[in-house]
């Protein structure tokens, strides 16, 4: 068996979308995972993945012939300027303007972008202020 290893957040396990069109959402999450440092773990003709969001087709065997719904998706960035370049690269990769960087009432500190990516789905980059984490992620392997 090959050894794995997975970074985990305390929640969320995996998430699933379910998209029209893979290759424009491919292009789409490339360019935004690449200015949140986020690296791409793997695809094929019917998906691809990074960390725990994993995108596929309709006729991929795990999405059961249907389409997911809207969903908003927030992902952490590291400070104002990965927010500032999430919201870039995603409307230059087709992205559509869902709310410019800015802060917002959530929290003092909360600072965050909005953009709808190819079906819809409602994305965010966070930066929730200057906070010390005791580790990047949990490394889990197996």
């Amino acid at each position: 068996m090959q050894t794995r290893e997975l970074h985990r957040g305390r929640l969320i396990d995996h998430l699933h979308l379910v998209v029209r069109d893979l290759a424009a959402s491919r292009r789409f999450y490339a360019a935004v995972f690449e200015v949140l440092e986020v690296p791409m773990g793997g695809s094929a003709d019917d998906h691809f993945w990074a960390d725990e969001l994993f995108v596929s087709t309709a006729q991929s065997h795990s999405a059961q012939g249907r389409l997911t719904g809207r969903v908003h998706l927030a992902f952490q960035a590291r400070d104002r300027a990965m927010v500032d370049a999430f919201h870039r690269a995603a409307l230059a990769a087709g992205g559509t303007d869902n709310g410019a960087p800015g802060e917002r009432p959530y929290h003092p500190g909360y600072y965050a972008a909005f953009a709808l990516d190819p079906d819809g789905n409602n994305l965010e980059a966070v930066f929730h202020g200057e906070a010390r984490r005791s580790a990047a992620s949990v490394k889990v392997t197996f």
